[in-house]
């Protein structure tokens, strides 16, 4: 009996060993998890830190110095002064269409894209507004461009409303065939453009200038996720923590994928597509500066910064979509890079000016490959999904 006793004893301790051993031994699969989630948290934190705010902070700035530029030209009329406003235009414009790969969020929730950049401009309306003088009146006094914003249509505000007056055939518009009404025009609706981009920056970025954040308030412009209290960019951080929107870090970098999906779609589809095709040969961006072929690149590069872990000098690859599924699906990687490699060079092969050449092959060709970039794209998104069940 003592026998029996005594293994039963030893058999009870050697389970109960192995019980603490085991608990104290980390689960493989619950380690690789939690390897998975910081990976994509700190792919995540790049996006933000490193191609998401830094390029609405350059677009804020520029926009900002826009209005300036424009008030110094409506102050003193002089050819180099329109010259100015025109190359300070164009930077603005860049810093815009580098975001396209974003405009989910703040730029589609609070309508900013179609505020801001909606194509062709109403020349119709435009006379009207110029044949009203109470209009004018209204806009002359818009000391913070709120009347411009509430009572002008998308068609007459923007960036395309600017253009209208400020380029004549890709060049700057001759100072004389600018008068005081469209320099009172231009002006209130640089300063909406201002606030909307000071209000995609804000959106974004709990860490925005100060004086950004007062205008906003000021103008009691909407700048947190559903009314609440995280900016964008801290909904996006804050993935699967109660309050965000984005159950999982899965959901989130399908977000950025979408945004590039959507970007890549529009510009061949639409952009470059409804022109080539003959759907609607009005529909072509930017062109009186005729910086169409140039919108395209921007737009593409921005789904390359997205890929790749930032903007240009602020890149980081290792905290990337780009190593993240090349790690998991190196042949999946390589068609990413090749499309957006084929989209750029496609786009930069086009004949220029678009607005004079969208029929031409070299559009065709560019509108397939961002068409096929939106496809393979839509590829990488489907890929997170599997990673996370292997």
């Amino acid at each position: 009996m003592k026998k029996v006793f005594k293994n039963a004893m030893l058999i009870a301790a050697s389970a109960l060993l192995a019980v603490n051993f085991s608990s104290c031994k980390k689960d493989p699969q619950n380690n690789t998890e939690e390897a998975n989630k910081a990976t994509k948290e700190a792919i995540v934190k790049q996006y933000l830190n490193h191609t998401v705010y830094p390029t609405y902070a350059s677009l804020a700035e520029k926009s900002d110095l826009l209005v300036t530029n424009l008030e110094t030209l409506k102050g003193s009329m002089t050819q180099p002064n329109v010259d100015a406003a025109c190359a300070t235009f164009l930077e603005a414009r860049h810093w815009w269409e580098m975001s396209e790969a974003f405009l989910f969020g703040a730029a589609s929730d609070f309508g900013i894209d179609p505020h801001i950049d909606s194509w062709p401009l109403d020349e119709d309306a435009f006379n009207n507004l110029m044949a009203s003088p109470n209009m004018i009146a209204q806009l002359a006094n818009d000391e913070d461009g709120s009347v411009a914003g509430e009572q002008l249509g998308n068609a007459l505000l923007g960036f395309h409303g600017i253009e209208y007056i400020l380029f004549r055939e890709g060049q700057p518009r001759n100072v004389a065939d600018i008068n005081d009404d469209m320099m009172i025009y231009i002006v209130a609706v640089s300063r909406d453009l201002r606030n909307r981009c000071f209000q995609l920056e804000v959106s974004w970025n709990a860490d925005a200038p100060q004086a950004h954040k007062a205008l906003m308030e000021e103008l009691e412009l909407n700048t947190t996720v559903n009314g609440g209290g995280n900016t964008y960019g801290q909904n996006m951080l804050q993935s699967g923590q109660a309050g965000s929107t984005y159950a999982t870090f899965t959901n989130a970098l399908e977000a950025i994928a979408d945004g590039c999906i959507d970007i890549a779609d529009e510009v061949g589809t639409s952009k470059i597509g409804k022109p080539h095709t003959g759907e609607d040969v009005t529909y072509v961006e930017s062109p009186y500066s005729q910086k169409s072929i140039i919108d395209f690149y921007d737009n593409m590069t921005s789904v390359k910064n997205a890929y790749m872990g930032g903007m240009e000098g602020q890149r980081d690859e290792a905290l990337s979509l780009h190593t993240y599924i090349k790690d998991n699906n190196p042949d999946l990687d390589t068609k990413a890079l090749n499309a957006i490699e084929n989209a750029l060079t496609k786009i930069s092969n086009m004949k220029a000016p678009f607005v004079l050449y969208y029929a031409d092959a070299s559009a065709g060709e560019a509108m397939e490959a961002c068409q096929n970039l939106s496809d393979v794209m839509a590829e990488v998104k489907a890929e997170f999904a599997k990673i996370d069940r292997k």
